[in-house]
C-alpha cells in the first residue's frame, strides 16, 4: 500500500507538471505587440532608410539622432538565435557610432555608419 500511495503521488505530480507547459501557455505581456523576426529586420531597415533620407535632406542633428535611436530601440524586439544576436550587436554598434558622429555634426560619417548598419541588418535575414 505504501508503494501504491507513492506511485499515485508521483503520477499525479507528473501529470500536473506536464499539463501546464510554460512554452505552450506563454504569451507576451498584455499590451505588448510581438513581431516576427523578419518583420523586425524589415522595419529596422526602413527606419535606417528614414535616417539616411533625413541626412540627405539636410535635417538637424537632433532629428537625425532621434531617428537613429528609434531604429536602435526597435532592434531590441529581435529575438532569434545566438548568431542573429551577435550580428544585431554589430548593427547596434554601427548605430551608436552614427549617433556619435551625428552629435558631432559629421553627417557624412554618420551616413556611412548607417549604410554599414543597414548592410549588416539586411544580412540578418539569411541567418534566420
Amino acid at each position: 500500500m505504501k508503494i501504491f500511495k507513492s506511485a499515485v503521488i508521483a503520477f499525479s505530480l507528473t501529470v500536473a507538471m506536464g499539463s501546464f507547459s510554460t512554452a505552450a501557455v506563454a504569451e507576451s505581456d498584455p499590451g505588448r505587440v510581438s513581431h516576427a523576426p523578419a518583420d523586425v529586420i524589415k522595419e529596422v531597415g526602413a527606419r535606417f532608410d528614414a535616417a539616411i533620407a533625413a541626412i540627405g535632406n539636410g535635417a538637424g542633428e537632433e532629428e537625425v539622432v532621434s531617428l537613429i535611436k528609434k531604429a536602435l530601440d526597435f532592434t531590441k524586439e529581435l529575438n532569434a538565435n545566438d548568431k542573429v544576436s551577435r550580428e544585431t550587436a554589430k548593427v547596434r554598434n554601427h548605430g551608436k557610432d552614427a549617433i556619435k558622429s551625428a552629435k558631432e555634426a559629421n553627417m557624412t560619417e554618420a551616413k556611412a555608419h548607417l549604410e554599414k548598419a543597414k548592410a549588416v541588418n539586411t544580412n540578418l535575414i539569411s541567418l534566420l
